[in-house]
């Protein structure tokens, strides 16, 4: 159920609201916007009689929400969302762009990375410590020590970081080192997880990156967000990074779902953004696929860039160099500064 308050409501009125609504049992979510204020009401619906909200003035109308997924929904919040990670603003029209290794693999590696990522403009770093690999054999990450480095890179160059939680107990390690949270494509139905880093997030409100899985549909996808809003923190980013289809891997590594950007625009108001390494999962495809994402209206991409590609242990294969990572951020520059003027 969502209430809209007429523009004339006072914080008093919606008071009055959110008492009704927990007089009921229920919790509420309330969305304040320059002219328009939306309280949602979360739980059983049925427990609260919309006589006892519609009888106070202040309120214009009464919506029942028919998304599964619903404070992540449009209908809820009509308004884009900004997400601040840090003082980096993450939201519609301004075009951010993450970027580091994979891998954290050593000190060495991570703050020359971090350093040319920092010059080229990026404005947040990215770097796994915990890698949840197909293989048990695979480079895993260094753990701890990898977020040590990811902090030193992080103070150094003034970039937040971003880096993954692959499992619950793994998440409050992370938040000392980082600034937002990473939930993979294999977690995105980890929904204990996803349960966990919500409850843990509450107070701090830390933003979280969430990927789509490779076989989720974008109803499945956004009810994955629900599961982490529903627990009090609203402040997560929506990211594609491509879907298994019929492709082998041959020539690309996962089928680019860069058609379902405006999709998700228009079903959520939750930033938007897409991943083009995993995507393509080959070097050269990566600049195109940067390119078309920022063109479908993508608030941001995540890239996976490496001092050092051809030596990385980990996804060296579409990891770009500095010169490359540099040619595609001025590229995509141009395209949003063109759609930009193109808005009427």
């Amino acid at each position: 159920m969502i209430i809209r308050m007429k523009k004339s409501s006072t914080e008093e009125d919606i008071q009055k609201v959110v008492s009704r609504i927990r007089e009921a049992g229920l919790t509420e979510s309330v969305s304040r916007g320059e002219s328009l204020t939306i309280i949602g009401v979360i739980g059983d619906v049925t427990l609260l009689s919309p006589d006892l909200i519609e009888e106070i003035s202040a309120v214009e109308s009464i919506v029942r929400v028919s998304r599964p997924y619903k404070l992540v929904s449009r209908e809820f919040s009509p308004i884009d969302r900004n997400v601040i990670v840090k003082d980096v603003k993450i939201c519609a029209g301004n075009l951010t762009f993450i970027a580091g290794p994979c891998a954290v693999e050593s000190r060495e590696q991570m703050l020359s990375t971090a350093r040319f990522v920092k010059e080229l403009g990026c404005q947040i770093l990215r770097g796994g410590a915990f890698k949840p690999r197909t293989s048990p054999y695979d480079f895993q990450g260094l753990g701890e020590e990898g977020l040590k480095y990811l902090k030193e890179a992080s103070l150094e160059t003034g970039l937040p970081v971003v880096t993954e939680v692959t499992g619950e107990d793994k998440i409050e390690l992370v938040m000392q080192y980082s600034d937002m949270l990473q939930v993979g494509a294999r977690n995105m139905r980890s929904y204990d997880l996803l349960k966990q880093i919500g409850r843990l997030t509450k107070d701090n409100k830390m933003p979280v990156l969430l990927k789509r899985g490779d076989n989720a549909t974008l109803e499945e996808f956004l009810n994955a967000a629900e599961y982490i809003a529903k627990e009090g923190n609203e402040n997560i980013i929506l990211c594609l990074r491509g879907i298994r289809t019929f492709e082998t891997g041959k020539f690309i590594r996962n089928t680019a779902d860069i058609g379902m950007i405006p999709v998700l625009k228009k079903e959520s108001s939750l930033p938007v953004m897409f991943d083009p390494s995993h995507s393509a999962g080959k070097r050269d495809l990566v600049m195109s696929y940067s390119m078309a994402a920022v063109a479908a209206g993508a608030d941001g991409l995540i890239i996976e860039t490496h001092c050092s590609p051809e030596s990385a242990k980990c996804d060296g294969q579409q990891s770009l160099s500095k010169e490359e990572l540099s040619v595609t951020l001025n590229l995509c520059k141009k395209i949003a500064e063109e759609l930009h003027k193109a808005k009427f």
